[in-house]
């Protein structure tokens, strides 16, 4: 089965290894559409940027669990809310709202 790949800024990577941040997130576009509605992974494979196959310290792989859609603001996506896919990444079990 398929492995999602989500290349990550430093400090999202830190905080996602660090246990503090428990979703990751992606714009609802066309592109993650085809990604991830009615898609199931075997695992979602955090990298810290563009790292070589072999470098594991700025790997991460959890198993993948789901997402949901949600709207927020975040400065990443600029002023306005947004619509994302908020991907579990903490490799517990999924809440009762997200997609599997």
């Amino acid at each position: 089965m398929a492995k999602l790949t989500l290349p990550l800024k430093a400090e999202y990577f830190d905080a996602i290894r660090d246990g503090t941040k428990p979703e990751e997130f992606r714009q609802v576009t066309p592109f993650w559409r085809r990604r991830i509605e009615g898609r199931t992974y075997h695992s979602v494979v955090l990298t810290k940027g563009y790292p070589r196959a072999d470098d594991t310290e700025r790997r991460l792989e959890v198993p993948w669990i789901g997402y949901r859609q949600i709207t927020l603001t975040h400065p990443h996506f600029g002023p306005d809310p947004v619509e994302v896919f908020a991907i579990n990444v903490t490799g517990l079990p999924a809440k009762e709202n997200d997609h599997g």
